[in-house]
């Protein structure tokens, strides 16, 4: 084996580094020729709109929501359960359920919130009331379907869902059309 000396080992000398040419980097900065990371956030479409719950809506929403997990409330209101995409936790909220023609639909008013996520994630959402739980499947609503959905649930409900439409109750079905797209609409397919 050969022994290295210290001469092997040393670093450039001074005089070197200085002719070594330099790099300029200034114009790469300022314009760069492709993204480093697509920001998908920053290009979310219309249809993916969500109406965010300020602090006083979801301290009402708890409160409100315990109740209902109690038995109280009116014969509509139900406890939401679902389980998040991600940790696999199960989420509850208060909903307002509507029943037409035999069918019953869940219906977002703020839009693609985070139980609409994870209830397109897992295709089932449980509804409790007092100690009664029941689990569906889902089936999402094509923005075709939803008008006629959307303003049964607007006229039923016009006290507590109102400030998320911006038609009054008792508008034409063709008032809805336009903002199909905005609000996620579900069909609950009983499970047995």
């Amino acid at each position: 084996m050969k022994k290295r000396t210290q001469t092997e080992f040393q670093l450039p000398s001074a005089r070197l580094l200085r002719q070594a040419p330099r790099l300029q980097v200034t114009d790469s900065l300022t314009t760069p020729s492709t993204p480093a990371v697509k920001n998908d956030r920053a290009e979310k479409p219309e249809s993916e709109h969500f109406n965010q719950p300020t602090t006083l809506d979801r301290a009402f929403n708890k409160f409100f929501g315990l109740l209902v997990g109690f038995g109280l409330g009116l014969p509509h209101n139900y406890l939401l359960q679902v389980r998040g995409r991600k940790s696999g936790r199960v989420y509850s909220t208060p909903v307002d359920v509507l029943s037409r023609d035999g069918k019953r639909y869940l219906v977002a008013p703020r839009g693609y919130t985070h139980w609409v996520r994870n209830a397109i994630a897992s295709g089932t959402v449980s509804l409790k009331k007092g100690r009664r739980s029941e689990e569906f499947g889902i089936r999402m609503l094509s923005d075709d379907e939803k008008p006629e959905i959307l303003k049964s649930y607007l006229d039923r409900y016009k006290l507590t869902v109102q400030r998320y439409f911006p038609v009054p109750p008792g508008s034409p079905t063709e008032a809805f059309r336009p903002l199909a797209g905005q609000y996620p609409v579900f069909e609950l397919i009983p499970r047995r």
